[in-house]
């Protein structure tokens, strides 16, 4: 055997028995017209060009062979990683295989130019190591695969579970509370009458979540049926009116721009929830006497053209801070708002993942103490009318 930087090369002669397999005859194989391509070529090719990072250590501990994925997975560097080390150590000592979970070394290669590491992308690796003997001689082998996805989604897991136990168990709470003091105010009407209010607004609430929470659930298997023509202009009108008489009590005004005969491909029902819920969100962030405003036009992205259905609000605005994650489950900008309008957390959430589902996308513009401007971008629906209407 012979090192080989990035590569996993061998000679047919010291191919350990039964690595290869019986479909090799006398140390090489044939395809095609290509010509016979001896063991070693094949294992060359095999790991050299395998997702898996794979290193052979020697019985002295020094690494023999090793593929660049090895290198990239962190698994070895000149030497093998510390952890993997007293992981093959043990094997050696042993002799029982064993699987471990392996954090690899923040990488220092950009401090030299850049002044600062680079940002870690692999944050979990899944590695085993096997003892295997040939005659007198004893080997390690190191196998590491990307676990780094595995590892964001049961992060992202746990972190929803924890936020829909914390979201539920708020007005949970809330409807115990009140149902005691239903109970203490038995015999005072206006009290039972007051409480049983404030238990039918939390129940609301607690329903509103469970629905925005199955929605979210079906948008994000991709359970849409099949598309059907969606007039821009009627989804408009509707998505105003449903929200017009919370708008009337918040003392905010809604206005929107004259009608294109635009038409998008979509499920009407989906594409309803997110434009209403990106009005009701201006109009619970607007102060009595704004006025919240609905506009469409046609734009060009990436050479594709898309309708664009900007509301904008001349509210409290968003933090740059806060712009990137307002479309994260559960986040809120300004929590105590939310719960004075019975928000959930999750209705820019829903409104992302409906624009995906359509092929398009949300964009956002907003200044602290300006407003804010949320653009839902839907590819739009090529026909003889709209080519007519459009410049």
């Amino acid at each position: 055997m012979s090192e080989s930087t990035g590569s996993f090369s061998a000679s047919s002669e010291q191919v350990a028995p039964g690595i290869v397999g019986p479909a090799f005859v006398d140390g090489a194989a044939s395809f095609g017209t290509g010509g016979p391509v001896s063991r070693a070529g094949l294992l060359n090719i095999l790991v050299a060009y395998s997702e898996s990072g794979i290193a052979v250590v020697d019985a002295d501990h020094g690494v023999v062979l090793f593929n660049q994925r090895a290198i990239e997975l962190g698994l070895l560097r000149d030497v093998l990683a510390d952890p993997v080390a007293e992981v093959v150590s043990e094997v050696f000592s042993t002799g029982v295989d064993r699987h471990f979970e392996f954090v690899p070394p923040i990488s220092t290669m950009g401090f030299v130019s850049t002044g600062r590491t680079m940002p870690r992308t692999i944050e979990n690796v899944r590695c085993m190591v096997r003892l295997v003997e040939d005659g007198s001689s004893r080997f390690a082998l190191v196998y590491g695969d990307d676990d780094s996805t595995n590892l964001r989604v049961e992060a992202t897991r746990r972190d929803f579970a924890a936020n829909v136990s914390h979201e539920l168990k708020t007005p949970l709470g809330a409807i115990s509370l009140m149902a005691e003091a239903m109970l203490e105010s038995r015999d005072d009407p206006q009290a039972v009458e007051h409480f049983g209010h404030r238990v039918l607004r939390e129940a609301n609430r607690m329903s509103n979540l469970i629905n925005e929470l199955i929605g979210l659930s079906r948008l994000q298997e991709g359970r849409i049926e099949e598309f059907a023509t969606v007039p821009v202009d009627s989804l408009i009108d509707d998505a105003l009116g449903s929200a017009a008489v919370g708008a009337e009590v918040s003392q905010i005004e809604l206005v929107s721009d004259d009608d294109t005969g635009y038409t998008v491909p979509g499920d009407r029902t989906l594409l309803l929830t997110a434009l209403n819920n990106l009005i009701v969100n201006a109009v619970n962030h607007s102060v009595p006497g704004d006025v919240v405003s609905v506009s469409r036009r046609l734009v060009e992205v990436d050479g594709e053209e898309m309708v664009a259905i900007a509301v904008t609000d001349r509210g409290i605005g968003i933090a740059p801070a806060d712009q990137q994650r307002v479309f994260e489950r559960f986040f809120r900008v300004d929590k105590a708002r939310s719960r004075a309008t019975g928000g959930t957390g999750l209705g820019l959430a829903i409104v992302k993942h409906v624009a995906a589902s359509h092929g398009g996308h949300i964009g956002l513009w907003s200044k602290p103490g300006t407003g804010s401007t949320f653009t839902l971008y839907i590819p739009i629906e090529h026909s003889p009318e709209v080519e007519e209407r459009t410049p």
